[in-house]
């Protein structure tokens, strides 16, 4: 594992002395270590991860380029001291993560600190992933594939659209998942419309099955979506789900063959939905982002022209068209640039499955 606290340390702005974070996914971007209650304060030479009695024992073990702290009593008042010691006057923190009331506590408990805004410097940080974290990616997403090819040929139409989403979560957890990376998405026939519908405790309905999931694996998140058709479609459907496919692997190819620009790629798939007479019906974002956290920078929409993809991005992509109350058709990969090239890390198939 790379050390990103020092990383964070050579990046903190000009005049921010130390960076404090409870933000559960932060900490394990930062050590490698998982837990739901505690704080990492560090200071340009010095890191610091404080849990209680709870975490002590697995953050010894576990957390990296870090010392671990259980504090007698709360970690405030351990920050504090180490301020006083130290010299230190601005704290960084990250504001796109943190409440306001926890922000008002910050104030409370350190009323000698200035606080400063920091959350871009981790957010621009996670922007590129290494090789070690973007094999946990692929490995998140193999993870992916195998449920959906373990869990399609039990789909019938006596199961719930719950049902469907709950074999999907087995299937990622018994091999390996630790959690999702998001509410699974189930939903069929004229639910399907709704692109982030939730499942119903109802059988699912005729026409297209929307199945959108992903894992967690060591931290990092998988995304995939896949869309069936239950029953014979009929030529409509045939041809919005054609032209769905058609418009992502538009997109998929002009980014393989160097396409760098993330609002390029957008309209890549986005032209060719317009074009087939679907305006407006695709009304998301052609991807995101992911790797600790589901959405991540960069985002490859209409709005991110001059955007330019890199090494080390890995996003989504994702077209869809949406007829409001007949039906919907979404279909997902998530990409990866790495230095060899690019690579698609979902492998699932794309020809439209009738069952």
């Amino acid at each position: 594992m790379e050390n990103k606290i020092k990383e964070l340390q050579e990046q903190l702005p000009a005049g921010v002395d130390s960076f404090l974070s409870l933000d559960e996914k932060t900490v394990l971007y930062l050590t490698g270590f998982t837990m739901n209650d505690g704080a990492l304060f560090l200071t340009r030479d010095d890191a610091v991860l404080f849990v209680d009695f709870r975490y002590i024992e697995a953050a010894k073990e576990e957390a990296k380029n870090c010392r671990v702290n259980m504090p007698e009593k709360n970690f405030y008042a351990s920050i504090g001291e180490m301020m006083a010691e130290r010299g230190i006057k601005t704290v960084g923190f990250e504001e796109n993560k943190t409440t306001v009331s926890c922000f008002e506590k910050y104030g409370k408990m350190l009323p000698e600190a200035e606080f400063i805004k920091c959350g871009g410097v981790i957010s621009k940080m996670a922007e590129i992933k290494s090789e070690y974290e973007l094999d946990l990616i692929a490995k998140a997403e193999s993870i992916g594939d195998a449920a959906f090819a373990e869990v399609l040929p039990r789909i019938t139409p006596d199961m719930t659209e719950i049902e469907v989403a709950l074999e999907l979560e087995f299937a990622m957890r018994k091999r390996g998942a630790t959690g999702l990376s998001f509410p699974t998405i189930a939903v069929s026939g004229t639910a399907s419309s709704r692109p982030h519908g939730e499942p119903r405790n109802a059988r699912l309905e005729r026409g297209f099955l929307t199945m959108d999931f992903g894992c967690v694996y060591k931290g990092y998140c998988s995304d995939m979506t896949r869309t069936v058709c239950l029953g014979a479609p009929d030529a409509e459907m045939k041809k919005v789900y054609d032209t769905v496919l058609r418009a992502q692997t538009a997109a998929i190819e002009y980014i393989m063959q160097g396409g760098r620009d993330a609002g390029e790629a957008d309209a890549a798939a986005r032209d060719l939905i317009n074009e087939a007479g679907y305006a407006g019906k695709f009304g998301h974002s052609l991807g995101h982002s992911l790797g600790i956290y589901i959405h991540e920078s960069p985002r490859l929409s209409s709005r991110s022209f001059g955007q330019m993809l890199t090494v080390g991005n890995v996003f989504s992509v994702e077209p869809g068209i949406y007829l409001e109350g007949k039906y919907g058709v979404r279909i997902e990969d998530v990409l990866a640039i790495r230095e060899g090239g690019v690579e698609n890390f979902t492998k699932s198939p794309k020809e439209l499955i009738v069952i």
